[in-house]
């Protein structure tokens, strides 16, 4: 009997041990088969008037169709039901339903009014929000110029202020606090200064380094949010400390305690940051006003007639994933079916989107609630999928192929990455890379590096001969310089002189003389 026992318990162990290393293949991603609208817009000529008209066509396509596992699914949804019902919620992101907007006059503020607003916002914060000619100016300026501005602000602060409240919170230090990240970034994570100054707090790199912000060729920490909080709240806390005043404290957060302390020798023993103020630097002198003018606007939102509509994503309604192997956000968009866009928002400190796995690191993946629990259902597969789409990408190419393949691109209005990736063949992320771009805006005019997709196959498909001329089809999206690029020693002006062409237009279909015959 006890052998049998010990059998069966050996043969369930080897099995659970297999089920363990089993690694899932990385086509077990489970997909479905949908049909969309496919839709371009065209020209045509009606008797001798061109129109426009939008051809339409119906085709099926493949999406990924995770599923999460229901009893988590269910806890999820039950959860944040209870979050949208409970009144920290409502006190945090606002009533916005049952919310009235009524217009308001600005053009003037009447000053007394605003001297009383500003006493009671002195009564509840440690700053000195006293009434001065200079803050009027400021508040009035916002106000009238910048309301566009000022909501889109608001909409963002219902995501981020938690998430500050709770280190500053945390520190023992003013709530008010939150309000200087708008003013350093306008909460915008990846913001770069022209010095350098990066993300929500605008470390500079060896302040940064100083509070354990690390910057690598994949992650830059000044951009995560939560590790840059954290960072900020000790960084204002020692400036406290040493000054004794948060007002002097925001000036030296802004232009560095040095700064602060000459200003306080010159103004003579005044050490109200209004007496020295026109001792310091002139953006420092501006900094204390746009930071009491940002939390008078939001302090006082509802008599001015602001009203958010709320985080796309309230900040509670995400969690993080420890990441086990290297991913890039686009991949994890293709699984999850989460937007690019709103991926690179939760997960702002990867530089090239993409998740590295680095021995004695740990990097999270932060999702929406809705996407970690098909992410955690199946990761192996997802991580087995990833793993598939890295050992297919292109290899290196010898460097004289790659400068042959290789192409400038003007962007053009209404050109998106998107757009020119499908246009030649690549993948966005491959633009990104090739040009060090950080995300996905483009200027008109911008240029950028293209090494198109198969080059080779392609050049060599266009290429007949002609007796001793060599004949190159020009196709879609090529130009005089990028075609000049695919044959050594061709140049622009060689092309135009061969073929008698005094322009640059070209037209896919036509045909050029590459070589003298």
């Amino acid at each position: 009997m006890k052998k049998t026992l010990f059998s069966l318990l050996l043969l369930f162990s080897c099995m659970l041990l297999h089920a363990q290393k089993t690694k899932p293949a990385p086509d077990s991603l489970k997909t479905k088969h949908v049909k969309i609208v496919d839709s371009i817009t065209i020209r045509q000529v009606s008797g001798d008037l061109p129109k426009t008209v939008v051809a339409t066509k119906l085709k099926d396509t493949v999406i990924f169709d995770l599923e999460d596992m229901a009893m988590a699914r269910k806890k999820d949804s039950l959860w944040l039901q209870q979050l949208y019902k409970s009144e920290m919620f409502e006190e945090v992101y606002g009533t916005i339903s049952s919310q009235e907007y009524e217009p308001v006059d600005y053009e003037e503020l009447p000053t007394e009014l605003l001297k009383q607003r500003l006493a009671e916002l002195n009564a509840r914060t440690p700053f000195n929000v006293e009434y001065n000619p200079s803050l009027e100016s400021v508040i009035k300026h916002y106000l009238k110029n910048r309301r566009r501005t000022m909501g889109r602000l608001m909409a963002l602060s219902d995501y981020y202020f938690p998430m500050f409240e709770e280190a500053l919170d945390k520190h023992n230090i003013p709530l008010e606090l939150k309000y200087l990240a708008i003013v350093e970034s306008a909460l915008n994570p990846r913001a770069k200064s022209r010095v350098g100054a990066t993300g929500l707090w605008q470390f500079m790199f060896n302040t940064g380094k100083m509070y354990g912000l690390d910057v690598t060729s994949y992650v830059d920490e000044r951009s995560d949010p939560l590790l840059a909080t954290e960072a900020a709240c000790e960084y204002l806390k020692s400036l406290y400390k040493s000054l004794g005043d948060w007002d002097l404290a925001l000036a030296a957060y802004n232009s560095g305690p040095g700064n602060v302390s000459k200003a306080l020798r010159r103004a003579g023993g005044y050490t109200n940051y209004w007496n020295i103020r026109h001792h310091l630097p002139r953006e420092t002198a501006g900094y204390l006003p746009a930071f009491l003018a940002t939390m008078y606007i939001f302090e006082f939102a509802e008599e001015h007639g602001f009203v958010s509509d709320g985080p796309t994503i309230p900040y509670v309604a995400t969690d993080t994933i420890h990441v086990k192997r290297m991913i890039t956000l686009e991949q994890v968009a293709k699984v999850t079916n989460v937007d690019m866009e709103e991926l690179q928002f939760l997960n702002p400190s990867y530089k090239l989107d993409i998740i590295p796995n680095i021995k004695d690191e740990k990097y999270v993946l932060r999702l929406p609630i809705r996407a970690v629990g098909k992410f955690v259902a199946n990761e192996e597969a997802v991580y087995a999928f990833a793993e598939k789409e890295f050992n297919d990408r292109e290899k290196p190419l010898p460097q004289m192929f790659e400068e042959a393949g290789k192409i400038r691109y003007k962007v053009r209005s209404g050109d998106y990455l998107g757009k020119i990736a499908d246009k030649y063949g690549v993948s966005v992320s491959q633009i990104k890379r090739w040009n060090g771009l950080r995300s996905n805006t483009l200027k008109v005019g911008q240029r950028l590096t293209i090494h198109p997709g198969n080059s080779a196959a392609s050049t060599k498909a266009a290429v007949s001969e002609s007796g001793n001329a060599k004949i190159y089809t020009v196709k879609n999206g090529d130009s005089l310089w990028s075609i000049s690029q695919k044959f050594p020693g061709v140049t622009v002006q060689n092309i135009k002189k061969w073929n008698d062409i005094s322009g640059t237009n070209l037209k896919p279909g036509m045909k050029l003389k590459i070589s003298k015959g």
